[in-house]
């Protein structure tokens, strides 16, 4: 073998080890991000049924204190606030935007749950908030690849 080989001899003789480093390299890059995209879009699927799942919960418990009796309005009315405060919470994770469409729904539930029960109003209001968060959860979920 000769001692003076020129680079561009040791490059042809070893050209298919090269190659096989950049597809090794190529192949590793592309299955980290997959493997990123993929666990972002877990998360936000995962989240975003949650949310939907609360949502459902302060639907509900906005109808019992605006239609239900009073004895029971103070327990549905705390119910309501943790509700909302962990929607508020995880939808700081979402993408889009459901964190601002969840801190609009706080801040109409901060306003009117006192109202509930006397004012048809404002149980449109909160209502239409959740139906707001409720729909860019939706969004976000069929924007999910």
């Amino acid at each position: 073998m000769k001692v003076n080989t020129t680079i561009k001899e040791q490059v042809r003789r070893n050209m298919v080890a090269l190659i096989s480093l950049a597809v090794a390299v190529t192949g590793l890059g592309y299955n980290t991000w997959r493997n990123e995209a993929s666990e972002h879009n877990r998360n936000q699927r995962l989240v975003s049924i949650e949310l939907l799942l609360m949502l459902a919960d302060v639907h509900q418990l906005t109808q019992d204190a605006h239609w239900g009796d009073s004895e029971d309005r103070a327990a549905t009315l705390r119910d309501g606030w943790s509700k909302v405060l962990t929607i508020k919470d995880l939808a700081q994770i979402a993408d889009g935007s459901v964190p601002s469409s969840a801190a609009n729904l706080y801040e109409t539930w901060s306003v009117d749950y006192k109202a509930l029960g006397a004012d048809a109003d404002a149980r449109k209001r909160i209502a239409d908030a959740v139906d707001t968060v409720r729909s860019d959860a939706h969004a976000l979920l069929t924007s999910l690849d």
